[in-house]
């Protein structure tokens, strides 16, 4: 709640600056009456929307509806954009997500129409806002990345306000890192928000909310400080509430009552207190536990009851957001629904069409081939073996191209899962990287200022956070080179040669790999993962490339099925794959189970036979399995399979113990 005024206190401020519009209601409305063309009558009933988006936001939904029918009307498609943006803000400020949401993701899609990358920024910044405040901190951070990637490739110079644009935008997504307790990250981003713009006192609040997580007290007292008084100088009254209950919490939790209870009073005496119930609620209940520790019973009564009426207040809203959010979400599944039986349509009307061609073509050669029969049959006879050996020989060049394919395949998903695995502790080295060297540009300003104007406490605090970063880009670096060089222990080319292997690892990091793989292609994909390995098995003398590709395999079909029970259950279905390990009297199993919708009893003979494979074509070469059985015999293994209809698979894969 916090971080949603912050943003929309600030979005008001910089959109007065970029546009040139006056933040004053009625120079807007004389310029309204004024107006001879329909483009500037557009333009003042949308900052009319802006003005009024605190005070009363009804009146801000009219005037920028209002923009809005006439910007369409006039074809003025940026004004249209920018009303919508209003309405985004007024639904936000008033609690309506899902008129937040509605009118964000068209106002984007105007924006994009029209290049206009500046706006297409704060609106990904205001959708990310209003995921925040529904507490989605995943989907706020989804967009949030691209107002990132829309900031770097936007190719303008940096202006005072791209910063202040992008130091919103890293702000917020702080604060979801902060929310979702990932602290190094959510450091990192308010960090950098603080680098690039400290004019406005939410980013001071951001990286203090992070130190106290981290139990840095004193100095989050030292950054709620700072934000107050830039708070006080914008005139920012809820940036003010604010600041005093993060004071409040601070001192609260050093210790010193006399001083938490100082900034929670002021928290509930600020003007305007009455319009943040949150910020209200979380300084009464505050003042009621502290005036409860010191036994002043008439205070901690009063306290205590403005604490249960805000509570009522705002368990009715959450209740509201709770059934709006549902809403939402079932609009988009419908969305969804709608559009994939759309593509299923025109699927069977391809095929349709396709059979009818093929059928044609079909008639067509057959009526060919018989005609060509009765002139060449007695060439025919004569050229029969050379044809036969051709076939063979045909046959026998689709047979490499096809295990050649499957082995691309899995190393195809091999690489998918490589990536992801790596592609984090890159990053880390890389964001830290570049807030290192702009910490060391600021330590540099700060000692060539004179001595009396120097802040000693600031160029320590920045030399500490340069030494912390140090120490993570050494420890993802080190990550990074341990996933590299077991990845390419096992990527290297089967050398047939027998190694002792711990089989318990093999398992589990192929495990891990087909599923980042099959996350890397489907991000919607999710899967319960589970393990038993024992630890008895040890290390066994194999050829862990054969028998990893194996696994790799198994793993790789089990995720499959589930995938695609899911697809038509949805969220009523919840997809598991167990992987075990197991060691008897002479011999070793992997075991590998999954929910999905198991093997039809009539077919479950065939699916180690050559080129066979239930799934649909262009998607299996059918030799997966056919390998896998051959690597198993030539290890002196087997593989067995068991399985239910809609219920499991299970493959019981077997090694002896040499």
């Amino acid at each position: 709640m916090k971080t949603q005024f912050l943003v929309l206190f600030i979005f008001l401020l910089v959109i007065q600056t970029t546009t040139g519009q006056p933040f004053n209601a009625d120079t807007l409305k004389k310029k309204l009456a004024l107006a001879t063309e329909d483009t500037a009558r557009v333009n003042a009933l949308w900052g009319l929307g802006y003005v009024y988006v605190f005070s009363y936001p009804d009146s801000a939904e009219v005037y920028a509806n209002q923009g809005i029918q006439l910007a369409r009307k006039i074809g003025y498609k940026g004004g249209e954009g920018r009303c919508l943006g209003a309405l985004t803000l007024a639904s936000n400020f008033s609690g309506n997500y899902t008129n937040a949401l509605d009118y964000g993701f068209r106002a984007l899609s105007i924006f994009n129409d029209v290049k206009d990358t500046i706006n297409m920024t704060w609106t990904l910044i205001q959708i990310m806002t209003c995921y925040n405040a529904l507490e989605d901190y995943d989907e706020a951070l989804e967009y949030g990345y691209r107002a990132k990637k829309l900031l770097r490739l936007s190719g303008r110079k940096l202006s005072k306000m791209d910063l202040n644009q992008a130091s919103v935008a890293l702000g917020v997504m702080g604060s979801a890192f902060e929310k979702k307790n990932q602290l190094d990250s959510g450091m990192l981003y308010v960090r950098t928000a603080f680098n690039w713009d400290r004019s406005w006192n939410g980013v001071y609040q951001n990286i203090g909310n992070v130190h106290i997580k981290l139990g840095n007290i004193d100095s989050a007292i030292y950054y709620y400080r700072h934000g107050l008084r830039t708070a006080e100088e914008e005139g920012a009254n809820i940036g003010i509430i604010s600041e005093y209950n993060s004071l409040a919490k601070a001192f609260e939790l050093k210790g010193q009552t006399d001083s938490s209870i100082y900034y929670a009073s002021r928290a509930v005496g600020r003007p305007s207190s009455q319009n943040i119930p949150q910020e209200l609620l979380e300084a009464a209940a505050r003042l009621a536990k502290l005036y409860e520790h010191q036994g002043r019973t008439d205070s901690t009564i009063k306290y205590l009851k403005l604490a249960h009426d805000l509570k009522d207040s705002l368990y009715s809203r959450k209740k509201t957001r709770e059934a709006q959010r549902f809403a939402f979400n079932e609009m988009l599944r419908k969305q969804e629904l709608d559009a994939q039986r759309k593509e299923e349509q025109n699927k069977m009307r391809m095929t349709a069409l396709a059979a009818v061609i093929v059928v044609f073509l079909l008639v067509a050669f057959f009526l060919w081939r018989n005609n060509r029969q009765k002139q060449r049959v007695n060439s025919l006879l004569q050229s029969k073996n050379i044809q036969i050996e051709n076939t063979l020989k045909d046959l026998r060049s689709t047979q490499a191209q096809l295990i050649q394919a499957e082995k691309m395949a899995s190393l195809g998903e091999l690489t998918a899962g490589i990536a992801h695995e790596i592609q984090n502790p890159l990053n880390f080295v890389n964001n830290f990287s570049e807030v290192n060297k702009e910490l060391i540009e600021e330590v540099k300003n700060e000692r060539l200022k004179d001595k009396s104007e120097r802040d000693e406490a600031m160029e320590n605090q920045l030399l500490n956070d340069i030494e912390q970063n140090l120490e993570k880009i050494t420890y993802h670096g080190k990550r990074a080179d341990t996933i590299v060089r077991g990845m390419l222990q096992h990527s290297r080319t089967s050398s047939g040669h027998k190694e002792l292997t711990d089989l318990n690892a093999l398992a589990d990091e192929y495990l891990r790999l087909a599923y980042h793989g099959l996350r890397a292609k489907d991000k919607s994909f999710n899967a319960k993962l589970e393990t038993d390995f024992d630890p008895s098995v040890g290390k066994i003398n194999i050829v862990p490339q054969d028998i990893g590709r194996v696994i790799l395999n198994l793993i790789n079909n089990a995720f499959y099925a589930v995938n695609e029970k899911q697809k038509p259950e949805g969220d009523k279905f919840e997809p598991c794959v167990s992987v075990w390990t197991k060691k008897l009297n002479d011999r070793i199993e992997i075991i590998v189970k999954d929910n999905g919708d198991g093997i039809p009893q009539s077919i479950i003979d065939k699916i180690f036979q050559p080129f066979f494979t239930t799934k649909p074509t262009g998607q299996g070469t059918g030799l997966g399995l056919s390998l896998a059985y051959d690597i198993a015999k030539a290890h002196g293994g087997e593989i067995k399979v068991e399985s239910k209809e809609n219920e499991f698979t299970r493959f019981i894969f077997q090694l002896p113990i040499e």
